[in-house]
């Protein structure tokens, strides 16, 4: 037979033009919050939820206990919930590898795939990956996620945990796709950093089925500005591969006032062809906690001015966007402060972007918070969540502490729980995990004293002027505590306010209640536990924190402290609160809006100049004629000058040693009826900088309460905020009544309740005689009628024509 070899030829190249070349898949991760269904339903059996026909649209983040933990009903639900969603890919690539990624998913989560299931996870506040390769296929794939957050002991943090645990997907879940022979997880780290130099390693996992014999690994840094600085090269023998860079020469440092970040690019080759890309941020820098002695943070001491963080806000709980938990991290760092405790659990991955970007500090917390220790599981599952959070937190430069627990021994959950040896058995195996995992970062306790020498900074519990003693033995506890830890740092410090409450005499710094003005003989009473017996009131807590900074400020060698807690937030041990399920110890309310002691801290912290006049929600007071009431004003800035109604009283000058305000102090004597107050400040930088504030006063003082009235206003927005007051029989203001009043939407609206803040709660304390609630219109043309009442009264109507 005579072969046509001219054919054959052109056969073979027809061939070999059908033949693709096999280019490799560029990873891609795909926001898929949108266009989710949803079902309350308690069950474990996915068939029977299947079956059910009430399923809801939603869009993620998403808790099922966004109002009912603050509702006026005991208790919230812990059970189980069914998440679903169709997800169309046009083809399966066979050398991509198919995934999605759950940022957190409360508590315990099952991920079933066209009836799958693909996988599980345990814990609530980290983020996990589950492989859906086996189980998808072109076209659309059904998608159904069961979270259950039911109580189980085996699982941190505790039911008895002073927070509540919201159930669902509450945080962003992805679509994530890559190679299947593809880069894993890099880890950054820093070994050596000065000044001068600095070096770079990243361990780089490699995800094959096959071990890689002659590929190449690249690692590329760049600067703030993106330009390259340098880069280097290893070639794989095996599965992993670690590169060290020892000569980034002058780095620019990441610091609390300048948080550069480089970015690390990392490469996986095949000769010239890409088969993988990575990348992440990088920080350079140094910190130390120098024994018995202050915190330095490259080279430099650094006193660290904090607060806490509840992942959590007013009308959607747990299930944060972007933004809000930005706009948390934004306010903190404007109020001031350097570091942050992240209490008590991991948080979103947006609020580490945000501490690395802003310059924050960061104490991240395993949840083992109250509970003692368990047996086998739990133990299992905590020492996975601590891995967890170490590996998902690792590369970012604001963590510096691991903490391990808070108040672990209290309340155990476990038949001899509490046992020291068996707490300190355990917290040393974690405080190995952590040390093991990340030589380069510290661990932390708080409030387990027998634990203290096992990690290596340590906070006891230290409430001056709020659950015992008065805030002005502050420094006599740091005197005593310094020298007995070698790394004492303070969290949790403050107490509760109530928006809107205040008085004209709250307790003094020695825990003593003195007359308001208008008795003749001076009265006084001494306060124990002023959380049991005090007011709540705003200028209380301004004055507590006013001491604890001007304290700290003036203290040389204090590592430094972290108020309690910057938001207020929900809590199912505290029903009987002013707002209810509300722990109101928070600089800011719920919805994210300042109290005046917000404004206390940023006058020794905030570099933006202000002024700020206390209070602006203290309008309406009451004294004797020609009795003097102090004012403070709160302000950066060097020099303030207060003007009363146009007449100046005078410049004066701030001086943090001075108490209180700093020596921003003036003696008015108001006139009856409205008074103008204009604070103008100067700052350092020749800035101005001024502030208003009318005070209606008057000299008569209100009797008893003897009845409530109601108004409304108009809002920007199209709702009415009704506001209820207690009067007496003369129609006065009773600024003294702090009772609890209930409102109720009859008809032509609802209420914006369960939202625990002074404008969203149906149930909640008077401050001084006043409380109010938003309420949106419906679309009838029905008037709002709304009722509001208490024990004492038995209702008053309002009708709001529309």
């Amino acid at each position: 037979m005579k072969i046509n070899y001219g054919v054959f030829l052109i056969i073979l190249l027809l061939l070999g033009c059908n033949h693709k070349t096999e280019v490799p898949y560029a990873r891609t991760a795909e926001n898929i919050n949108h266009d989710w269904s949803y079902l309350e339903y308690d069950s474990q059996d996915i068939n029977a939820a299947k079956e059910q026909v009430n399923w809801s649209g939603i869009n993620l983040p998403h808790t099922w206990n966004n109002e009912d933990v603050t509702d006026s009903e005991s208790g919230y639900r812990r059970a189980v919930s069914w998440y679903k969603k169709d997800i169309v890919l046009n083809e399966i690539l066979q050398n991509v590898h198919y995934s999605l990624y759950f940022e957190g998913s409360n508590i315990t989560t099952t991920v079933f795939v066209n009836g799958n299931e693909a996988g599980h996870h345990i814990g609530g506040y980290i983020g996990f990956e589950i492989d859906i390769t086996p189980h998808v296929k072109a076209g659309n794939n059904e998608i159904f996620v069961k979270v259950d957050s039911g109580y189980n002991p085996d699982i941190i943090p505790s039911q008895k945990s002073d927070f509540f645990i919201y159930g669902g997907i509450t945080r962003d879940v992805w679509l994530k796709k890559r190679p299947k022979t593809s880069l894993g997880k890099i880890q950054v780290s820093t070994p050596n950093v000065s000044k001068e130099l600095a070096s770079l390693q990243v361990v780089v996992p490699i995800v094959s089925e096959e071990v890689l014999i002659g590929h190449d690994v690249e690692v590329v840094l760049r600067n703030v500005a993106g330009e390259v600085v340098t880069s280097k090269t290893n070639k794989l023998d095996g599965s992993d591969t670690t590169i060290t860079i020892t000569d980034i020469i002058d780095p620019m440092l990441w610091d609390i006032d300048a948080p550069n970040l480089y970015t690390v690019d990392v490469y996986l080759k095949k000769g010239e062809d890409v088969l993988d890309k990575v990348s992440d941020k990088v920080g350079f820098r140094w910190f130390e906690f120098v024994e018995n002695g202050p915190f330095f943070l490259n080279g430099r001491r650094v006193l660290l001015r904090g607060t806490h963080r509840h992942e959590e806000h007013a009308g959607v709980g747990a299930a944060m966007s972007n933004e809000l938990h930005r706009k948390d991290m934004e306010m903190i760092k404007e109020m001031g402060a350097n570091f942050v405790r992240l209490a008590h659990y991991p948080q979103d991955p947006e609020i580490y972007k945000a501490c690395d970007e802003l310059g924050l500090l960061v104490w991240d917390e395993l949840p083992w918070c109250r509970g003692g220790v368990g047996e086998a599981v739990w133990q299992t599952n905590t020492k996975n969540m601590l891995r967890e959070m170490i590996h998902q937190n690792y590369n970012h430069p604001s963590v510096i502490i691991w903490s391990l627990g808070n108040e672990m021994y209290w309340l155990p959950d476990f038949e001899g729980g509490d046992d020291t040896d068996k707490m300190n058995t355990f917290l040393s195996e974690l405080n190995t995990i952590a040390h093991e995992l990340d030589p380069s970062r510290k661990t932390a306790i708080r409030k387990y004293y027998e634990g203290a020498d096992i990690v290596d900074v340590f906070s006891p519990s230290i409430w001056s002027g709020w659950y015992s003693g008065s805030y002005k033995s502050y420094q006599k506890a740091l005197d005593t505590y310094k020298p007995k830890y070698k790394s004492f740092l303070h969290a949790e410090y403050g107490g509760s306010s109530h928006v809107g409450r205040h008085t004209e005499n709250p307790i003094t710094g020695e825990g003593v209640i003195n007359s308001d003005g208008w008795e003749e003989a001076i009265v006084q009473t001494k306060v124990a536990n002023i959380a049991q017996i005090g007011d709540w009131s705003e200028n209380y807590m301004v004055d507590l924190f006013d001491w604890h900074l001007r304290i700290t400020e003036t203290d040389s060698t204090f590592v430094g402290n972290a108020q309690w807690a910057f938001k207020d937030f929900g809590t199912p041990l505290r029903p009987e609160n002013d707002i209810p399920y509300m722990n109101q110890k928070g600089l800011v309310d719920r919805a994210g809006k300042p109290k005046d002691s917000y404004y206390v801290f940023k006058s020794y912290w905030a570099k933006e100049p202000f002024a700020y006049i206390e209070s602006h929600t203290w309008t309406e007071r009451q004294g004797p004629r020609d009795l003097a009431r102090t004012i403070n004003v709160f302000s950066n800035c060097k020099e303030v000058t207060l003007f009363h109604n146009g007449k100046s009283l005078g410049a004066k000058t701030k001086d943090i040693t001075k108490f209180p305000a700093s020596g921003l102090t003036w003696d008015i004597n108001f006139s009856e009826g409205s008074n103008e107050l204009i604070a103008k400040a100067k700052h350092d930088n020749g800035t101005m900088v001024a502030d208003t504030l009318t005070v209606n006063y008057r000299f008569t003082k209100n009797e008893g309460a003897k009845g409530l009235t109601l108004s409304a206003k108009k809002l920007s927005n199209g709702n009415y905020l009704v506001t209820a007051v207690a009067i007496d029989a003369n129609g006065l203001r009773c600024l003294d009544y702090e009772d609890k009043v209930y409102f109720q939407t009859l008809e032509g609206g609802q209420s914006l309740r369960n939202q625990g803040t002074p404008t969203g709660s149906e149930i909640i304390g008077m401050a001084n005689g006043k409380a109010s609630i938003e309420l949106k219109p419906d679309n009838t043309q029905n008037g709002i009628k709304v009722m509001v009442l208490n024990q004492n009264f038995k209702g008053t109507y309002l009708t709001i024509n529309k």
